[in-house]
Parts: structure tokens; C-alpha cells; sequence
């Protein structure tokens, strides 16, 4: 990834979080140090003890608790994340680590402009408990994937992939180390990308420098 020039006009984030906020981490971290030409300008968590929300307030930046349990419908929980999400102005979500399923309207709203990253090769192994569903299919590789968000949970088109083979001694904690150290650098990259222009979802299709990316 190149450094940051003066002349470079910052890409706004807004990260979306439910725990620790070790990928919000990386990311930061890649901003500050001028790797990505990015900003994170508010984090958002549904979970009020998420550790990612005193990271982002340790670094100065706005985080805010949206409860999803205060709203009676997903339908109304999603528009107060929305208005939560617009106030910054961003130019990219990035769901780190973000434990709730969007609804279509707020999908729509911000498709081609929302990441995902998902602890796993996808197509293989979309939703949870990846780890431990690898190890008793004695699948010999694993990873991450980053990847745009669509209204089919965790099926929108991969950008980019992280790999790491699998050993007999392996447990789920162990994956579970590697695969975190191998999203912390594939979801920086992919921002990056973002950042300076070269990614965008046209047609159903993830492109890098208006090449159809193939995972």
C-alpha cells in the first residue's frame, strides 16, 4: 500500500462494531500512519460494553451506542442507524466485527459503499462458528474474505482474501488467531483501495482498477 500525499482528499469512515474492535484497530492505526488515505470519523456499536467504543474514544473519535434492543422492529433499528451513520457524512461503511443482520432498505441505501469482512474462504462458510465448522469438515485451508455487503448475508462480491492452512494440531482458538491477524491486514487493503478510487461494485461485479476482481 503507497503512503498518503498532501494532496490526497481522506475517505470518510464510519465503522460499525459489536465487540473488541481489533479490525477497527488496524484500521485506525493504517489511517494515522498515513497507509490508507482514510479517516475514521465515527464508530457505531449496538453493544454498550464493546471495547471498540473506548478505542475509538481513546483516539479521539465520535462513538455512539445504538442499543438494537431499544426498538421494536429491525425496520425502525435500521433507520436510527442510518440517521446515526449520515451525521459525519462518510463515504464508506465498514462493518467490523458487526453483529446484526441489515435489512434491504438499509443494504440498498449503501450498496457499493459498505464492506464487509467475513472470517472465512467465502463462498465457503457464511455465517458463524466458522472455525470450529472447518476443523470437523477437515477442510485443509482457511481464511478471511473482504467482501461488498448485498442483501444475501454474507454472499455480496469478494474483493479480497487471506489464507492459512490448516494443521492437526489446530484448534478453533488457534485459527481464530491467525484468521484475526490475516483480517487485519487484507481489510486496510481493501479500504485502501476504496480510498483512492480504483474499487467500486458495478453490475453486480467487484472491480479493481475497472478489472472484474476474481477471488
Amino acid at each position: 500500500m503507497s503512503s498518503l500525499t498532501e494532496t490526497q482528499t481522506l475517505c470518510r469512515l464510519v465503522v460499525l462494531i459489536s465487540g473488541s474492535g481489533s479490525n477497527l484497530q488496524a484500521i485506525m492505526d493504517c489511517c494515522t500512519d498515513g497507509t490508507i488515505p482514510a479517516k475514521v470519523v465515527g464508530v457505531i456499536s449496538n453493544q454498550a460494553q464493546a471495547y471498540g467504543l473506548t478505542r475509538a474514544r481513546d483516539a479521539g473519535i465520535d462513538a455512539h451506542c445504538l442499543d438494537h434492543r431499544d426498538f421494536p422492529s429491525r425496520d425502525q433499528y435500521d433507520a436510527a442507524l442510518m440517521d446515526l451513520i449520515e451525521r459525519p457524512n462518510p463515504d464508506l461503511v465498514v462493518l467490523a466485527g458487526f453483529m446484526r443482520i441489515l435489512g434491504h432498505d438499509f443494504v440498498g441505501k449503501y450498496l457499493g459503499r459498505m464492506l464487509n469482512i467475513h472470517p472465512s474462504l467465502l463462498p465457503l462458510y457464511p455465517g458463524l462458528e466458522t472455525h470450529q465448522r472447518v476443523l470437523a469438515d477437515g477442510a485443509k485451508e482457511h481464511g478471511a474474505s473482504v467482501h461488498f455487503v448485498t442483501p444475501e448475508l454474507d454472499a455480496g462480491p469478494v474483493i479480497i482474501q487471506g489464507r492459512t492452512g490448516i494443521t492437526k494440531n489446530d484448534t478453533p482458538q488457534t485459527l481464530a488467531q491467525r484468521v484475526h491477524h490475516i483480517e487485519h491486514q487484507i481489510y486496510p487493503q481493501a479500504i485502501g483501495w476504496f480510498a483512492q478510487g480504483r474499487l467500486q461494485l458495478r453490475s453486480g461485479k467487484a472491480l479493481l482498477d475497472n478489472q472484474t476482481i476474481t477471488a
